[in-house]
């Protein structure tokens, strides 16, 4: 338990804030993520690592305090860590949490939505703030890490062997016909 939360505490740290000064504004460019712990549960039993299933409630602020989007008047959206269902920097800020754990995280425009935006929302090169409750946690069981890891992986070795194996099948069978069939064939259409 002391390990997995110095490991998330070493993590957090090393996403370190950045700011630079833009040469024409005073603005400063967030070059890093950052993540902000607003609350944090009394007991952390477990925290969230790739391919646990989160249920969370957020909302999503431009820099200059608009909302672009929250789910507070929803139900709680569903994510699964490492199948990039939310864009990069939020699901690299939900890896360590605990369950009830609340957290705020700055997203540079890279780890969102780039230099096109969203349109017309989120405009281009945005750096983004996600307040973000998690509501459950849910760990990958053994069942979706045979499915989601292993089975693709066999996958990809049988499709080969199959073809290989039908090919084979179809090569034998080509071989096989007897050639005298071919023969008397030709004598009943030179007959005709």
């Amino acid at each position: 338990m002391r390990i997995r939360t110095g490991i998330a505490l070493v993590f957090l740290a090393a996403l370190t804030f950045v700011a630079a000064e833009d040469g024409n504004s005073k603005e400063s460019v967030i070059e890093q993520l950052v993540v902000e712990t607003l609350v944090k549960p009394e007991t952390c039993k477990i925290t969230s690592e790739t391919g646990d299933t989160l249920q969370i409630h957020y909302t999503g602020r431009l820099m200059d305090g608009k909302v672009i989007d929250s789910s507070l008047s929803r139900e709680p959206l569903v994510v699964e860590l490492g199948k990039r269902s939310v864009i990069t920097g939020l699901e690299q800020a939900l890896v360590g949490l605990c369950e009830g754990q609340k957290i705020k995280a700055t997203i540079p425009a890279h780890l969102a939505y780039g230099k096109r935006g969203f349109p017309p929302t989120i405009p281009g090169d945005s750096t983004l703030e996600f307040e973000v409750e998690v509501i459950s946690l849910y760990q990958k069981t053994l069942w979706q890490k045979l499915v989601n890891d292993i089975l693709p992986l066999l996958c990809l070795a049988l499709v080969p062997t199959l073809l290989g194996l039908v090919g084979l099948y179809l090569y034998n069978k080509a071989q096989a016909q007897p050639h005298g069939k071919k023969k008397s064939k030709d004598k009943k259409s030179k007959k005709k």
